[in-house]
């Protein structure tokens, strides 16, 4: 069942799912745009707009119904842990939310896709639709769900990574094209789905998109190796997914595997750092400035004594103590001469050991 595409209603091929089998869902379910005529450019040209018969529901009533549906379906596929992703804009993602938590899922982000090169607004009596959102939730509020905290930070050069992304709409040599025309009116840029996989996922995880489309969420996950599971109703869609993910190159295993998260990391005691000797008894360790110094006890406590106070206690403790401050994290505040250049914070000597131990 993994990594394939299954052809027909989103709703019974979910039924066909066993319970609790699947990490991660990624819907991008209809808009329901409510389109009324033909969408024209100021010099009368017709716009490719989303008109689609899948996008077109009788009701706001018969939409409710059919997103209650899915997301039964969804629910009851996730595993206790798992999450869910879905992204839509103001004519629906408002209804979906409601019957997200309707539906007992724990909302956990929701994200802003801002677009930097949307779609002009042609008819110029309402603001420029600039940006989509994004629900992330989890399963219940019980789950412990997964989040590479690490991975986002780095990939956002240190920062924590936020809830507004800024990132292009599908277009240039990413847009499938049949005869010139989209393959698909709303295929989804690839760096959208890098980011939702990288944030929620690890290698070898089981990624469900009810909503398949062009296959982005099969395309990126097979490159970042996740397995991944597709259903869409139209065989043509299907095919143009199928030729495009077999074209797809899986990257290099030390490409795609996470870092351990830091939390997740063995704990190592300052006490190991002086008894494995790459710290000596008597070692002076200073901030990062050179104002202030402690001196190491063989005991893995640090000693300050006078014009700064007379402290002794944990790194942490003492750091704390000589900046006046609630709390400190002395792996990275205290720092040591390394000998050859600038000093580096003990967090240095932590991580080498950490290595040796592994």
């Amino acid at each position: 069942m993994l990594d394939r595409i299954l052809i027909g209603d989103c709703i019974e091929q979910m039924k066909t799912l066993p319970d609790g089998s699947v990490d991660v869902i990624f819907a991008d379910p209809p808009y329901n745009l409510q389109l009324s005529g033909d969408l024209r450019r100021p010099n009368d040209s017709v716009v490719n707009a989303v008109d689609d018969d899948w996008d077109q529901f009788e009701s706001f009533e018969a939409y409710d119904k059919f997103t209650r549906a899915w997301l039964s379906e969804a629910r009851r596929v996730l595993k206790p842990d798992g999450t869910l992703w879905t992204i839509g804009a103001y004519h629906n993602i408002f209804r979906v939310g409601t019957t997200l938590q309707d539906l007992g899922f724990w909302m956990l982000n929701d994200i802003i896709w801002n677009k930097t090169n949307p779609m002009p607004n042609f008819r110029g009596r309402r603001f420029t639709n600039a940006h989509e959102t994004l629900i992330w939730c989890a399963r219940s509020k019980s789950s412990r769900h997964y989040f590479n905290y690490d991975g986002m930070k780095s990939l956002n050069e240190g920062l924590q990574m936020r809830s507004d992304w800024t990132l292009p709409i599908c277009s240039g040599g990413e847009r499938l094209k049949i005869d010139g025309k989209k393959a698909h009116p709303t295929q989804k840029p690839e760096a959208l789905l890098t980011r939702v996989i990288m944030s929620s996922t690890k290698p070898g995880d089981v990624i469900l998109d009810p909503f398949f489309g062009s296959g982005t969420t099969g395309a990126v996950a097979k490159r970042l190796h996740r397995h991944w599971i597709g259903i869409e109703q139209d065989p043509a869609y299907a095919k143009i997914a199928k030729d495009r993910i077999r074209k797809v190159t899986p990257a290099n295993d030390d490409e795609v595997t996470e870092a351990p998260s830091k939390r997740a990391e063995k704990r190592i005691p300052f006490g190991w750092v002086v008894e494995r000797g790459l710290l000596n008894v008597g070692d002076v360790l200073t901030d990062a400035t050179g104002r202030t110094a402690a001196r190491v006890h063989a005991d893995g406590s640090l000693i300050v004594s006078g014009g700064q106070g007379n402290h002794r206690g944990s790194i942490h403790q003492v750091g704390a103590a000589v900046q006046g401050a609630a709390a400190c994290n002395g792996w990275t505040y205290w720092h040591f001469n390394s000998g050859a250049g600038p000093n580096q914070p003990i967090d240095v000597l932590r991580q080498r050991l950490r290595a040796q131990l592994n």
